[in-house]
């Protein structure tokens, strides 16, 4: 009965279904090749404050902290696992991206923030409370709820909670259906955030969107850049913007990944770049 349901779901959303199987198809040829050997950036807290104009401690932590254990509490109320693995195999946001995606938006004064990936929504719920804290501010989220696993779509968001009505828009489907619209109706942006299915394909497709939709001094992140070799590709076409790969920082060891932990990218717009 359920594989009959299933069916009936991708026959309901053939453009879904097909951008979905392409994407599949984009991630087994990308396993056959080699993988990307990044090279991290030990200073990247400090280069990240000094391209936004503030130096270290910039007086964030206490907050962070403070929120890492209220959302924590909050999943583990609804008997939901967090941190790798914890959605269908797909991770929550980390300690270190979410302190970077923290830092980026209150540091730049953010006021539109496009990310792309939800799951549980950890990021998206540390997005708006900085952006609560600037004064205002939305976060557009794009994320596609998985076909084949309805049991799970109740949790996506479940770390957002309810207080953020007006605040937060939470668009169902595909990035490559929603978020060339998406930044065309809300551009300039302040950040960009990559989070959704982690192939070179779509992280090459999501970057080329979110960049001429970016404004000067604005910034993307992308989470998971060493399953793939799109952070490196898009970065080595523009030399004269910082780039920054950052290790990551699980609140458990990530067993799957090469140093245990993975790695996530920031790429920073020159101030006077087009």
């Amino acid at each position: 009965m359920n594989s009959i349901k299933t069916l009936f779901q991708l026959a309901a959303q053939p453009l879904e279904t097909w951008i979905r199987l392409t994407g599949k198809y984009h991630e087994h040829l990308e396993a056959r090749g080699p993988r990307c050997e990044y090279h991290t950036t030990a200073d990247w807290r400090a280069r990240l404050h000094a391209a936004a104009g503030v130096s270290l401690p910039c007086g964030e932590r206490a907050a962070l902290d403070a929120l890492w254990t209220e959302v924590l509490s909050s999943l583990a109320a609804r008997r939901l696992q967090s941190g790798p693995a914890s959605y269908l195999g797909w991770n929550d946001g980390d300690p270190a991206l979410v302190e970077a995606i923290w830092c980026l938006i209150r540091h730049l004064k953010a006021t539109k923030v496009v990310e792309t990936g939800v799951g549980h929504g950890v990021t998206s719920r540390f997005a708006l409370e900085a952006l609560r804290l600037n004064g205002g501010g939305h976060l557009w989220s794009i994320d596609l709820p998985p076909p084949r696993n309805p049991e799970v779509h109740h949790e996506i968001g479940a770390a957002v909670g309810s207080g953020f009505a007006g605040r937060w828009s939470y668009v169902q489907g595909s990035s490559r259906r929603r978020l060339p619209r998406l930044l065309a109706e809300v551009a300039p942006i302040d950040l960009f955030i990559h989070d959704s299915l982690h192939s070179g394909h779509n992280t090459l497709f999501e970057m080329s969107q979110a960049w001429p939709a970016l404004r000067r001094g604005g910034a993307i992140v992308v989470d998971d850049v060493d399953m793939n070799w799109g952070f490196q590709r898009f970065t080595e076409a523009l030399p004269g913007h910082p780039a920054l790969v950052c290790e990551s920082d699980p609140i458990r060891p990530d067993t799957r990944r090469f140093n245990q932990k993975g790695l996530f990218g920031i790429l920073i717009k020159a101030a006077g770049a087009s």
